[in-house]
């Protein structure tokens, strides 16, 4: 076996979170499956994830798409030092800070919230994450208590994944500066979410008597508090450009998805006359 499967990166985070040991499916790159045991103790669980991960490396399937090699540069501190094209640049403005390997710092991203967000124009583009010719992705931490974005750029230099370039900009400055301005209060406003949902929602839920079946159907603005997710992503989110940054759109689909929970939101939103409404929501 020459190395992890992403999945099993997601199991072992899993457990980590949990404390407790489990079963695993660890896959070589030829696709063969061996159930394994992995105990990790509570105390020492940290510790035991980044020996396990550091000590196998990466399969080179896990290179065909951008998130399988990020979930694993996100979990794996010597496969995040070894991809990191040192010294790399973090720019601010027009003023730019040389990073060595010694000053950087270990970033686990999103991994240990246990879920992460992306933003979309439109369903055809939800496909490019499946897209395995992708050159270059950019990593985007959104930070709404500064009000600046964390872009970290990656290429695919012959075959294998790099960080290249980082860079904080406004929120102002990125393209989905209005989406963003506006989630931010959506998230946090209640009384601005009921005056930003469409006249008719579409939904389609899980069946609460059936967990194979969904619920399809249309919501109004004042039944959308019995079917509006709890608790959403506020403060910091996270964004994925896959490939080249595009023009922006009237319409955004703004997913949350879980690494290891089976966790999956989506939002549809359409932007008309300068304000964003909520068109679609699917779990």
């Amino acid at each position: 076996m020459r190395g992890w499967s992403p999945f099993v990166v997601i199991a072992l985070f899993s457990l980590l979170s949990a404390c407790k040991g489990g079963r695993a499916d660890v896959f070589s790159e030829e696709g063969d499956s061996l159930s394994v045991n992995i105990y990790i103790p509570c105390d020492s669980a940290e510790d035991e994830v980044e020996q396990i991960l550091a000590e196998t490396p990466l399969p080179v399937s896990a290179e065909e798409l951008f998130d399988d090699f990020f979930f694993n540069f996100a979990s794996n501190r010597k496969l995040q030092y070894e991809r990191i094209k040192f010294p790399v640049m973090l720019w601010r403005g027009e003023r730019a800070d040389t990073i060595t390997q010694e000053k950087w710092e270990y970033d686990r991203f999103f991994m240990k919230q246990g879920y992460y967000t992306l933003i979309f124009d439109d369903e055809k583009q939800m496909d490019v994450v499946k897209d395995t010719n992708i050159e270059r992705a950019m990593v985007e931490k959104i930070y709404y208590g500064t009000e600046s974005i964390h872009q970290f750029t990656f290429n695919r230099i012959e075959g294998l994944w790099h960080l290249v370039d980082m860079r904080f900009i406004p929120i102002d400055q990125c393209r989905n500066a209005s989406f963003l301005r506006f989630y931010d209060k959506f998230s946090t406003d209640s009384l601005f979410q009921m005056n930003s949902i469409n006249e008719l929602v579409e939904i389609s839920i899980p069946d609460p008597d059936d967990d194979f079946s969904y619920i399809d159907g249309v919501v109004t603005p004042e039944t959308w508090p019995a079917f509006a997710p709890d608790d959403l992503p506020k403060g910091t989110i996270y964004n994925i450009v896959y490939g080249n940054d595009k023009k922006d759109s009237d319409t955004k689909i703004f997913v949350i998805r879980g690494i290891s929970n089976g966790l999956e939101m989506q939002f549809n939103f359409f932007q008309k006359d300068g304000k964003w409404m909520l068109t679609k929501y699917k779990e």
